[in-house]
């Protein structure tokens, strides 16, 4: 017998003590259920989330192992979606390709109270079943927004053990509510899919990356389709137990006691947008040293750098003298250089040509992590970079980083990021129209009609 945390009550079961919090879960699908219109703020960000996102995916896809995939995935099967310049391929096969590009630069979405993304795996489960079903941009973002709210909140609750990444456990649970919305289902039928996916989430391990392995891209991937199928599962009628959730969260994760943030509060207006292609922890460092650059004449001066930062972002981010792309996607060091070199972190940072280039090589290797104790003890995020440079010194701290929600990314500035991060398939005008048109376009216009203005 236990004590349930939150009502006091003696259980039979040992997850029984999380009943409250599954029943807030069915709250929030009720409330994302019902069919009131988009609040227009939820509007607004959906349609950002969806354009930052199919940039992050047309970037990722023209990667040489994800093409390689697309053609595998083509020669078994072809079907009838494709992206920009690629192969022919079926609703499965495109939502895990995906899923894979849009985190294949670690430049997409995230929410910090989730610890996660609950929407890339999401968006590329949804849009080829927009695409089928000639479905309008509105319930497109309707759908978009219940699986948002639902994942973002089991992330909130489901805290991954340590060794595991995030990206194919709870993100699956907010696909499989948003996939049951754009089915037409109710949130019963919502709560029985996202109870049959949490009879199967997986353990990933977060090991891929700091052994330099692209397997943990095909992690979302692996999500997208969990949550599609437990969505068509509930949709046939087949069910699952009620309490799968609270089963997985006892005896799975290490779920946190607090309470479920109720119903009714947009959790998507507190997500964030990736100014640039690295971890959010990596982020810090990088603003710190496109300031600290400003300060000084030529970066090839450069004889010493250390950077003081939260000690969480050096427990996930401290990989020195990366090999390989996700690994330096991972790095405070190669952030920190790339940005004193470049000015900026985009996808081209990770190709052959500038990923070894000499100059950002030399300037990892000077970089000194340091635990801002301080920082850490009283729950904050922020850096401190300070360089020399031939006779000169400069020092620049951040507390805050765009795309926070106190400081998000406008409207141009993600559209910008898109019309970058597409130019390597898409032609510009096409991009640029397309973009426009996904900001402005009313809730009626066709997703099919939207996605032809790539091509």
């Amino acid at each position: 017998m236990t004590a349930n945390t939150a009502t006091g009550k003696t259980t039979g079961k040992n997850w029984e003590r999380w009943t409250d919090h599954q029943l807030r879960l069915r709250d929030t699908l009720s409330w994302a259920f019902a069919s009131a219109p988009l609040a227009p703020g939820v509007d607004e960000y959906g349609r950002l989330l969806l354009l930052d996102t199919i940039g992050c995916m047309l970037a990722g896809r023209v990667a040489p192992e994800v093409i390689a995939l697309e053609e595998q995935f083509n020669n078994l099967e072809s079907g009838p979606f494709s992206f920009p310049q690629g192969r022919r391929l079926t609703s499965s096969a495109i939502c895990t390709i995906g899923a894979m590009a849009a985190t294949w630069d670690e430049a997409c979405e995230g929410h910090a109270l989730a610890h996660g993304r609950p929407g890339a795996a999401l968006i590329a489960a949804l849009l080829p079943l927009a695409l089928t079903r000639d479905t309008r941009l509105g319930p497109l973002l309707a759908a978009l927004s219940a699986g948002y709210e639902t994942g973002a909140r089991a992330g909130a609750w489901l805290r991954i053990r340590p060794g595991m990444h995030v990206d194919a456990n709870w993100p699956a649970l907010g696909v499989a509510a948003g996939v049951a919305h754009l089915l037409g289902l109710d949130g019963d039928d919502a709560m029985t899919a996202v109870n049959i996916a949490a009879c199967q989430l997986p353990t990933s391990l977060y090991l891929p990356v700091s052994a330099g392995s692209v397997a943990r891209n095909t992690y979302l991937g692996h999500a997208a389709w969990l949550g599609t199928m437990a969505a068509l599962t509930a949709q046939a009628g087949m069910g699952a137990p009620a309490d799968a959730l609270g089963y997985y969260a006892d005896n799975y994760s290490a779920a946190t006691p607090d309470l479920l943030i109720p119903a009714g509060r947009h959790l998507m207006l507190e997500g964030y947008l990736k100014p640039y292609a690295a971890v959010r922890h990596v982020h810090y460092g990088i603003e710190a040293a496109r300031a600290a650059r400003e300060q000084i004449d030529d970066v090839k001066t450069i004889s010493r750098i250390r950077l003081k930062i939260y000690p969480e972002a050096i427990t996930y981010c401290g990989n020195r003298d990366p090999q390989t792309a996700i690994q330096a996607q991972f790095s405070l060091s190669y952030g920190v250089a790339a940005a004193l070199r470049f000015g900026t972190v985009d996808p081209g940072q990770y190709r052959k040509d500038r990923f070894n280039e000499a100059e950002v090589r030399r300037l990892e290797k000077l970089v000194v992590l340091e635990p801002d104790s301080a920082l850490g003890e009283a729950g904050q995020r922020g850096a401190t970079l300070s360089i020399e440079a031939g006779y000169k010194e400069a020092e620049a701290t951040v507390s805050t980083i765009k795309g926070d929600p106190q400081d998000p990314m406008s409207q141009e500035e993600v559209a910008a990021k898109f019309l970058r991060y597409a130019a390597p398939s898409v032609d510009p005008e096409k991009a640029y129209h397309f973009a426009a048109a996904m900001v402005t376009c009313t809730s009626d216009t066709p997703v099919r009609q939207l996605w032809d203005l790539l091509f």
